[in-house]
């Protein structure tokens, strides 16, 4: 059984009189330990499918299952459980807490889910070391880089073992030097075992990963290794 698996997925808005076919019939399947980039322009759905991927929205119609959970028609609170137990995210922007340090910022999630503080600083330093960043453990982020930061972040996504981690856009914010590096760090992600899905409109950083899905018009038009 693939680990995430999208048969037929719609998702429709409505703007006054107007239907917006944002996905329309979007058929999806990842296994355990894929490195997959999804790529399309802005408009194609890309943003949408990666909410629907990261249980942040549920399809109009069609089945989603995310290691062996059917996503599709969950309610709000039940899709919080499945995304802070399965899903770890990245994102462009950080998001990081500015008052606590990189060890802290790692912890929240676990936080959130009643972890007791000695277990919660265990894996929050153990996420770190994953990261190479345990030497600014005690750091605040405005004390961090931009590449470090990014770091925090990723660990972050990986402190509650998900089942994927997804990332969105995770180089928009870095030079290119620094870029190339959270990408070399993904690459020793995925060789250890990590799922992961980067959404991007950058074609060097889909090229990193192992297959390309590409994205248009709320369909799947491409699928395949990078070129």
């Amino acid at each position: 059984m693939a680990l995430l698996d999208l048969r037929q997925v719609t998702r429709h808005y409505r703007l006054g009189a107007q239907v917006v076919r944002a996905l329309d019939g979007f058929d999806l399947s990842i296994e355990r330990g894929e490195y997959v980039s999804i790529m399309g322009p802005s408009g194609s759905g890309k943003s949408t499918l990666m909410h629907l991927l990261g249980c942040l929205d549920t399809p109009t119609s069609g089945d989603y299952v995310l290691d062996g959970t059917a996503v599709a028609g969950l309610g709000d609170a039940d899709l919080a459980t499945v995304r802070g137990r399965k899903i770890g995210f990245v994102f462009q922007t950080f998001n990081l807490l500015p008052r606590l340090t990189a060890r802290a910022n790692v912890e929240l999630p676990l936080v959130y889910q009643a972890v007791p503080r000695p277990e919660r600083t265990r894996r929050a330093l153990a996420a770190l070391a994953q990261v190479e960043l345990v030497r600014r453990a005690e750091h605040r982020p405005s004390e961090l880089s931009g590449g470090e930061r990014q770091r925090v972040a990723i660990a972050r996504a990986l402190v509650t073992d998900p089942a994927i981690v997804l990332a969105d856009e995770p180089t928009g914010n870095l030079d290119s030097r620094v870029g190339r590096e959270i990408l070399d760090l993904f690459d020793r992600l995925h060789a250890s075992g990590a799922t992961l899905i980067v959404v991007t409109h950058d074609a060097g950083v889909a090229r990193r990963a192992q297959r390309v899905v590409r994205v248009a018009d709320g369909r799947k038009v491409g699928d395949g290794p990078p070129e």
